[in-house]
């Protein structure tokens, strides 16, 4: 990255099944970016490692956390927690690199309230039967959770306009270099 240039915030949120953790892994490839690990109370799926796709939690620790400030947003999603902490993001932003951070729109309303300056990113699919079609592909979520985010789908949307950049994720590839030349920047091969 240029001497010049200054690391940012980028957060990624928008509709469940979009995209938008498959895009910032893409983003993830140039050196120039980072990702912030982000805390949840969930169990881990499939091959999650703790430390390496999320921090998972006891809902007592989360809690201790919360208490002592360490979070820089928090939310419940789906009847569980989920934060990100402080110090990975800044930690990211220290070493010069732009951090990715993907949470909900929750998230992300909870970081545009506190009036934390990001370039705020909203992933969709091109269509609700695509947007099915790739939760149920992904395998990871029961029929009842992949219902409960196909109804939330109506309240994600209402908050499109609160972005300052939305991404139709027809392909990865071409929605991350959108998104990085919105960002000035260009996306490394990889």
């Amino acid at each position: 990255m240029a001497a010049d240039a200054t690391p940012r915030l980028i957060v990624m949120s928008g509709l469940s099944g979009a995209g938008k953790t498959t895009i910032a892994e893409r983003l993830l490839r140039d050196a120039r970016f980072a990702r912030a690990l982000t805390a949840t109370t969930r169990g881990p799926r499939g091959a999650e490692q703790d430390g390496v796709d999320y921090h998972f939690l006891t809902k007592v620790a989360f809690q201790a956390g919360i208490e002592r400030g360490d979070f820089l947003e928090h939310a419940v999603v789906y009847d569980r927690l989920y934060g990100t902490p402080r110090a990975n993001v800044q930690k990211i932003l220290d070493s010069g690199r732009h951090c990715v951070l993907v949470v909900d729109v929750q998230g992300a309303a909870s970081l545009r309230a506190l009036g934390i300056e990001a370039t705020y990113v909203f992933v969709k699919a091109p269509s609700l039967e695509q947007l099915e079609a790739r939760l149920r592909g992904r395998a990871q979520d029961d029929d009842d959770e992949i219902q409960a985010r196909l109804e939330a789908v109506k309240r994600e949307l209402a908050e499109e306009p609160h972005f300052d950049v939305v991404l139709v994720n027809e392909t990865v590839e071409v929605a991350a270099r959108e998104l990085a030349r919105h960002l000035g920047i260009d996306l490394a091969d990889g």
